[in-house]
């Protein structure tokens, strides 16, 4: 265990921890975009910033992914921290104007107007490749990035709409800036370029996902999907067993 001080409170942590992970753990502020616990190491939207001291020595670091191997002084909140996190969230800001929440950011730590840069219209993505990994999780793999320089994007192959999307909307779930378009009015989903039906539980019929999503479960458990919603599902094992166990 090394003993390290935030902000001048002592924490305790293991070896090897992520100093973002230990503040957070010990009630200490640190703002993210690309930081996600199901997916780990993304480090690139550098929103994370924090002040690190060793050996009288001062540095600034990407918390989400700087291990503690030794004890230290952090600071989330200095005034070198507050200066670097302004210039990332200025850049951030000409990448996707229209961001509200890089906009509230800018506005909390006093970034610069940063006009002078290119900027890219309409444009809400911040390239964290959330997205990305949330799709591979899954098992489909239907985006990644495409192109290059300030051409990069995330897309479906060749724009095209992709046969491995299943309309899970999982990327739109986990991207920190609302950057991915959809559609859904309970009865279709529209993403990707694709359009899907949506199946409902055959007890109370409220939406359970696309037809795609629950043949990919199934295909993955190796059980056929019942239709059925979470609650339902529960009501169903409850009264299995009360019936299995005579229990009125």
């Amino acid at each position: 265990m090394i003993e390290i001080t935030i902000n001048g409170k002592t924490c305790i942590c293991e070896k090897g921890e992520y100093l973002l992970d230990v503040a957070r753990r010990n009630g200490f502020y640190i703002p993210t975009l690309c930081h996600h616990p199901a997916i780990p190491g993304q480090a690139c939207c550098r929103v994370c910033l924090v002040e690190v001291v060793e050996k009288g020595r001062s540095k600034i670091v990407v918390s989400c992914v700087y291990p503690v191997e030794r004890p230290c002084e952090v600071y989330t909140d200095s005034e070198r921290v507050k200066e670097d996190r302004a210039v990332v969230l200025m850049l951030l800001k000409e990448r996707a104007p229209e961001s509200d929440l890089i906009d509230a950011l800018c506005s909390a730590y006093g970034a610069a107007d940063g006009s002078r840069f290119i900027q890219i219209d309409g444009e809400k993505c911040i390239m964290c490749g959330l997205c990305v990994g949330a799709c591979a999780k899954m098992g489909t793999g239907a985006i990644s990035t495409v192109l290059r320089g300030t051409s990069k994007k995330i897309s479906t192959p060749y724009d095209e709409p992709s046969k491995d999307c299943v309309g899970c909307l999982s990327c739109v779930s986990i991207c920190p800036t609302d950057a991915i378009s959809y559609k859904d009015d309970g009865q279709t989903r529209e993403v990707w370029g694709r359009t899907f039906e949506i199946a409902h539980c055959r007890k109370c019929g409220v939406p359970i996902g696309t037809k795609e999503e629950l043949e990919l479960v199934a295909k993955r458990t190796g059980e056929e999907t019942e239709e059925l919603c979470p609650e339902c599902r529960k009501k169903k094992m409850t009264d299995t067993m009360a019936h299995t166990y005579g229990i009125v």
